[in-house]
């Protein structure tokens, strides 16, 4: 059950990520045409540096779930077993901790927003768009622990890699 649960959100934030990528290609060619033809934009860089927030929010999500976000496991490889799950804990711990710490930070922040509008399209609300901030961070705490059994498994496995060798990531962390 955990597995499908991790498949729907894998392809879920698939969907999101490759969808703002496409969104911020075309507003950036579109505001390109539009400035080559003498008429800027009033919106565009206010909207494209939002969408390009949502997307590093929501590819940081995608990239946690597939424990390719940047990191050194190294270390952890390289301890024996009773400091391995330490490090492991203690890892998971504060990477986990420190992303419901930006949730609740970010919600705050979002309340403290309240009655602010973007200042080239005043009819859209600062909440709606800073709201990648708690769901980004909230998002990352469920793709950790949705992909926590695979990586203690991988990661305690007496096959797991060697201190000072470089693993190749196979399936779909490549």
């Amino acid at each position: 059950m955990l597995q499908k649960f991790r498949i729907a959100i894998q392809r879920l934030l698939e969907v999101t990520v490759c969808t703002l990528l496409l969104a911020l290609v075309i507003i950036v060619v579109v505001a390109v045409v539009y400035r080559k033809s003498g008429h800027s934009l009033v919106w565009y860089d206010e909207v494209a540096s939002i969408v390009l927030a949502w997307l590093t929010y929501y590819g940081a999500a995608l990239a946690a779930l597939k424990r390719s976000h940047i990191g050194y496991s190294g270390l952890v490889d390289a301890t024996r077993r009773p400091l391995k799950f330490i490090l492991l804990i203690v890892a998971e711990a504060a990477v986990i901790g420190f992303f419901i710490l930006l949730a609740w930070v970010g919600y705050k922040v979002l309340l403290v927003l309240e009655g602010d509008s973007l200042v080239s399209l005043p009819a859209v609300s600062v909440q709606i768009t800073q709201s990648v901030i708690p769901i980004g961070a909230a998002l990352f705490v469920i793709a950790q622990v949705v992909s926590l059994p695979d990586h203690w498994r991988r990661a305690t496995s007496t096959g797991a890699r060697s201190a000072g060798t470089t693993a190749v990531r196979s399936d779909d962390q490549l």
